[in-house]
C-alpha cells in the first residue's frame, strides 16, 4: 500500500489502560488493539491525546508503541503514533525515535500548540519536521486545543508540502476552510476527520476517512459507516451517522478519555477505568448514558454490508 492509500478508512485512536497499580495494562492493551482490527479499522493510534501520552513516561510510552507495533505487523495493519510538541527542535528528535519501529506508517504532529506562531511559522515548522522525519506527518489541526486556526492558503500549502500526508481535522464543526478543502483535494493527501461528532457529515463531503476515539467502542459501526458513505449508500450511512453521532457526543461527555475507558472497564475490556491526573475518572452516570447509546447504534450495525474496501483483507486476517 502507499502511504496514502494505508491512511484511507477509520483509524482507531487507543486508549492507554492501567492496571489497578497504575502501570500500563499491556495485555489489555494488546487485546483492545486486536479488537479494532477485528471490528474492521484500517489501523490504529498510538499515544494519540486520547492515550494520555504527557502522562506516560519514556518507558511507557516505548512500552505502548512496542505493543501496538507488534499488533500492526501482525495484522498488516497502520499504525500512526502521535508524536511532535511546540518545539521544533525536540520534535525532529522525538520523530526520529520512530525509526525503531518499521510497522510505524505515519506520525500524528500537532500544529504548534500555546506559542501560538504565525502561519508561516506553523508551515516552517512542518516542513522542517517533515524533512527530517523517518515516516509521513499527519497534521493534527485542532485550534480549540492549540489556540491556532490555519488559512486555507496555510491548509493548502501544508498539503502541498512533501512529507506530510494528511490532516487530523477537528476544529469542533464544519468549517468554511473544511468545505473549501474536500471540494479540491489533493489526490495523494488524506483528509481525516478528527471530531467524532462530525466524522459521518465530513465523509459525506469527501473526507478519506478518520481518527476517532469512539471508534474503539465500536469499531464494525465506524467502518460500515465509511463503507455506506464511499459506497453511495446514503440513507443507510444518515441512520448509521446519527446513531453514532449521539454515542460519540456521550462519549466526550467528560474529558478525554474519561468516558471511553468508563464503558470500556464496565464491559470487562480493561482492568480499571482509570485515568492519570490533572484528569479524574468519569461520573458513572455519564458512563451509563454512553453504555444506552452504545447498545443503540451496536443494534443498527449490519457488519455482512461492510464493504472488503474500506479494509483491505490483510489487516483483518490473524
Amino acid at each position: 500500500m502507499t502511504p496514502t492509500s494505508s491512511l484511507r478508512g477509520i483509524h482507531a485512536s487507543l486508549i492507554t489502560p492501567f492496571t489497578a497499580a497504575g502501570s500500563v495494562a499491556v495485555d489489555a492493551l494488546e487485546e483492545l488493539a486486536h479488537a479494532v482490527l477485528d471490528g474492521g479499522a484500517t489501523g490504529i493510534v498510538a499515544l494519540g491525546t486520547t492515550g494520555e501520552p504527557a502522562t506516560l513516561d519514556e518507558g511507557e510510552r516505548r512500552t505502548v508503541i512496542d505493543v501496538c507495533a507488534r499488533v500492526c505487523g501482525q495484522r498488516a495493519a497502520t499504525l500512526i503514533v502521535g508524536a511532535g510538541t511546540n518545539d521544533t527542535k525536540g520534535s525532529v528528535a522525538a520523530l526520529a525515535e520512530l525509526a525503531a519501529w518499521p510497522q510505524v506508517g505515519a506520525a500524528l504532529v500537532p500544529v504548534p500548540y500555546f506559542t501560538r506562531p504565525s502561519e508561516a511559522g506553523v508551515l516552517a515548522h512542518f516542513s522542517e519536521l517533515a524533512a527530517n522525519s523517518p515516516v509521513p506527518l499527519i497534521a493534527y489541526h485542532i485550534p480549540y486545543r492549540t489556540g491556532q486556526a490555519l488559512s486555507m492558503d496555510a491548509l493548502r500549502t501544508l498539503a502541498r508540502t512533501p512529507g506530510v500526508a494528511g490532516i487530523k481535522y477537528a476544529t469542533n464543526g464544519i468549517d468554511a476552510e473544511a468545505i473549501g478543502l474536500l471540494g479540491d483535494l489533493p489526490p495523494d493527501f488524506a483528509f481525516l476527520a478528527g471530531d467524532d461528532l462530525f466524522v459521518s457529515p465530513l465523509l459525506a463531503l469527501g473526507a478519506t476517512g478518520g481518527i476517532l476515539a469512539s471508534a474503539q467502542l465500536l469499531p464494525e459501526s465506524f467502518t460500515e459507516l465509511a463503507a455506506a458513505w464511499r459506497t453511495g449508500q446514503a440513507q443507510r450511512a444518515r441512520t448509521l451517522g446519527h446513531a453514532l453521532a449521539r454515542l460519540s457526543a456521550a462519549a466526550f461527555a467528560g474529558p478525554n478519555p474519561t468516558v471511553i475507558k468508563g464503558v470500556l472497564a464496565a464491559q470487562g475490556r480493561i482492568p480499571t477505568p482509570d485515568v492519570r491526573l490533572p484528569l479524574l475518572p468519569a461520573r458513572s452516570d455519564a458512563v451509563q448514558t454512553a453504555m444506552r447509546w452504545l447498545a443503540d447504534a451496536a443494534g443498527r450495525t449490519h457488519p455482512a454490508d461492510q464493504s472488503s474496501e474500506n479494509h483491505p483483507t490483510p489487516c483483518v486476517l490473524r
